[in-house]
């Protein structure tokens, strides 16, 4: 089948990248004419792991293209997906459709036969209707359907999750764009990952509400977390115990210093928004929102402990600022709040990131970015982790305390236990929901 994606953003490019994997000729659509020709020559703009490689496997194969040529990608397409921004909206935390609507009126010019137009951003509720109705009075002649198709993609890994999914989840209004839908994901159908055919405002619903779920998983351990540190219970044991729970599942019970991405915050705002409209508050995610925001705060509390509450004057080395490892995104990324704090106490900080210095030498100004993890660590007054890259999960510890000035270890991702941090000579030590944390210092 013909497929135009229009957006090459981290869903849009994934997106088309594995529909021409499956065999669909696929055009990628976007304004940017730099970006277009940085695609054009098999350049990625963003990290995802194996996604260059399979975009190179496929344009050979011509089977995927790239455009600036909306017009052109929409004519004859079976279907015409919408995969631009939501961002959040400023002043009430909807989700901004601008540019959904924007690339509605585009398309609906550009329709030469039946197709199918399918959200594949994330928007609120009864978002399709609105375009089916943009699409309508641009073009009262267009014979089209619209379909929602809500992406669950995983940054870091986002192919696997697209090539072996939970679920694929499709909303449309009648059985002919329920065919089209099925037949793009006929490669998946026959795999027998399921399939789900509904209607529109419960697809739509669906991403929120998985999204909102897993956002309060998160901050529910983390507060469950505060707790332990307070009656000398282990986080980590107790994560355990409840993941062993089939009703509960391990997935998401990691305390840490909060959620961030491109998804959470802007779904959980956008959730708790339509709740609102609708007179009926989103209290648990509300809650939610809320407790996230605090956390950032109880971990600049952490670190400045360590310190004894002075950070003027101190080094303090960083590993990682991305909001999670296997990806360059910083978008809502704790270290986004955390290390201007730190900056903003005097401290002097140097970062070291696998891949999220391109983004974050705009986002955070001020810091000194290093490559390797020992190198920053020399002479610092206290090392903290952010992000738990692979490359920090089994670092020489000895090694690193004897580099420091005054041996203090913050790791705000349970990594290291605190005798493994004792041993190798650190003196300070703090971490996320366990109770022995020490100042032999």
């Amino acid at each position: 089948m013909k497929i135009a994606m229009i957006g090459t953003g981290y869903v849009g490019l994934v997106s088309g990248v594995c529909f021409s994997d499956f065999g669909h000729d696929v055009v990628c659509v976007d304004k940017n004419p730099d970006k277009i020709e940085m695609l054009e020559r098999g350049e990625v703009p963003i990290y995802e792991p194996g996604l260059e490689q399979l975009m190179a496997t496929n344009v050979a194969a011509g089977r995927l293209s790239f455009s600036t040529d909306l017009a052109s990608a929409v004519d004859g397409a079976d279907a015409v997906f919408i995969a631009v921004g939501t961002p959040t909206r400023r002043g009430d935390g909807h989700a901004d459709l601008t540019y959904v609507m924007a690339a509605a009126e585009e398309i609906a010019r550009a329709i030469t036969g039946y197709a199918v137009v399918v959200t594949k951003s994330t928007v609120p509720l009864g978002t399709n209707r609105q375009v089916k109705q943009a699409i309508s009075k641009a073009n009262p002649d267009a014979d089209f359907d619209v379909a929602s198709n809500p992406e669950f993609l995983r940054e870091g890994a986002a192919i696997d999750d697209f090539m072996r999914p939970d679920r694929v989840v499709v909303g449309v209004q009648n059985d002919r764009a329920a065919d089209v839908m099925q037949e793009i994901y006929r490669p998946l159908y026959l795999r027998e990952f399921p399939i789900m055919i509904t209607d529109l405002e419960s697809a739509e619903m669906i991403k929120y509400a998985a999204n909102a779920f897993l956002a309060t998983k998160i901050t529910f351990i983390n507060e469950i977390a505060a707790l332990c540190e307070r009656t000398g219970a282990d986080v980590k044991m107790v994560s355990k115990g409840m993941g062993l729970d089939g009703r509960i599942g391990n997935k998401f019970l990691h305390a840490g210093p909060g959620y961030g991405g491109s998804c959470f915050p802007k779904d959980t705002k956008a959730l708790a928004r339509i709740g609102q409209e609708h007179g009926l508050p989103m209290q648990i995610t509300e809650t939610v929102i809320k407790v996230n925001d605090e956390l950032r705060r109880r971990m600049i509390e952490k670190v400045m402990d360590l310190l004894d509450g002075a950070a003027a004057g101190k080094t303090i080395a960083v590993l990682g600022v991305t909001f999670k490892p296997n990806t360059d995104d910083m978008r809502e990324a704790p270290s986004l709040t955390i290390v201007p704090a730190l900056i903003g106490a005097g401290a002097k900080v140097r970062v070291v990131d696998p891949q999220g210095q391109h983004e974050g030498k705009d986002l955070l100004p001020g810091v000194h970015w290093f490559e390797d993890a020992y190198k920053a660590a020399q002479n610092a007054d206290a090392l903290v982790i952010l992000t738990e890259w692979n490359e920090f999960r089994a670092l020489d510890l000895k090694r690193l305390a004897k580099r420091m000035t005054s041996p203090a270890l913050a790791d705000l991702r349970n990594i290291y236990s605190p005798r493994d941090a004792r041993r190798a000579g650190f003196t300070r030590y703090v971490s996320v929901g366990r109770a022995d944390h020490f100042n032999d210092g």
